[in-house]
């Protein structure tokens, strides 16, 4: 049965960094062609603020131009957190949406939870339940907050289910509707595999190891310096292709790099892709690649303490290395598996699951 169309409802999605984009865009589509009498507005708030960043996406996933720019910039946590907390209050207080969607777990999202509840406005928390179990990270924060007060919480996996289960979430506010990073790399996997970037730079596919780092505790102390050390350690054995965080570029402080280290300025999201798909391995301590690699059936290898999502270390395809560069040694160029895993829901069809619980919600609050 389809569920009922809700009268001239109004959504705003609150986007901020870089996954934020991959993950909204099949939503923002879905729901305009699901719902186009609604108006659906975007705020953008600029936590990533270099184009290839954010307005790269624009281009390249087809996300509409914002209709808010807020332009918070960088900062300590709570610098970031306040500074998208004051300016999305009173576009918030004017639009009075029917509904407003958070996705995954930075700053942005928090501020956008905090804020919306305080307005009494509704909330979908989109990638709802994942779980580290490490309150040292800011995102794990993040994520408990957004899933505390959100009235829709569209899970990706089987095993966020379990998680907010285990919290004492009402299951009437949780749905499982799938990974919808997952959609925007099938949406786009033609364009990025006929891009060859790796041969373009004169790298084998399968040749090569891809790195990205990006979390304050690799990047912002002490330990960047030995990052760097094993990674020219580890390109004696394999070439290292390293797009840097602009955060990054600063704290190397033009420090030159031996062995076969290529750092590149960030990179377009389909640029990316295309190296990660032709990649023989992958070094990071980034969420969203774990999970790329995975359905890629690229091995991936994840300098991080934990993960919250250990479904992509119980499928094999991604290796905990801890937080310590010496584990980098560790990274080799493995044999990739004959088939891509399957995990419930990681299809490609993520969006119209939540198109689906989003018009129901608004059918029935409108």
């Amino acid at each position: 049965m389809t569920p009922a169309e809700p009268a001239k409802a109004k959504i705003v999605y609150v986007v901020g960094a870089r996954p934020n984009f991959v993950k909204m865009a099949p939503v923002v589509a879905a729901l305009r062609a699901r719902l186009p009498e609604a108006a659906h507005v975007i705020v953008h708030t600029g936590q990533h603020y270099d184009k290839a960043m954010s307005d790269v996406f624009v281009d390249q996933l087809g996300m509409p131009q914002p209709d808010h720019l807020l332009g918070v910039g960088s900062g300590t946590h709570a610098q970031q957190t306040a500074r998208v907390m004051e300016r999305l209050e009173p576009i918030l207080e004017e639009e009075r949406p029917d509904l407003v969607i958070v996705p995954g777990d930075v700053n942005s999202t928090l501020a956008a939870s905090l804020v919306a509840a305080k307005l009494r406005l509704p909330t979908a928390h989109l990638e709802a339940g994942l779980r580290s179990f490490d309150r040292s990270m800011p995102e794990e924060i993040n994520r408990i907050v957004a899933d505390e007060f959100a009235d829709l919480l569209l899970a990706h996996s089987d095993e966020a289910l379990e998680n907010l289960a285990r919290e004492g979430i009402e299951a009437s506010r949780v749905h499982l509707v799938g990974n919808t990073m997952i959609d925007a790399l099938v949406a786009c996997e033609t364009r990025f595999r006929s891009l060859d970037v790796a041969a373009s730079m004169g790298l084998e596919p399968g040749g090569y190891v891809l790195v990205t780092l990006h979390r304050p505790a690799l990047v912002d102390g002490p330990l960047l310096g030995s990052v760097m050390d094993e990674l020219e350690r580890l390109s004696e054995t394999a070439p290292v292709v390293f797009p840097v965080h602009p955060r990054t570029r600063v704290r190397l402080d033009g420090r030159a790099t031996g062995g076969r280290v290529i750092l590149l300025d960030p990179i377009g999201y389909l640029e990316f892709l295309s190296l990660e798909a032709d990649a023989g391995a992958v070094l990071t301590d980034s969420g969203g690649v774990q999970e790329e690699t995975s359905y890629l059936g690229v091995p991936c290898f994840t300098l991080r303490d934990s993960t919250e999502r250990p479904v992509t270390v119980r499928l094999g395809t991604n290796t905990m290395l801890g937080l310590d560069p010496a584990a980098i040694r560790h990274v080799s160029l493995l044999r990739r598996p004959a088939e891509r895993p399957h995990i419930t829901a990681w299809d490609g069809r993520a969006a119209e699951r939540v198109a689906d619980v989003v018009a129901d919600y608004l059918a029935s609050h409108t």
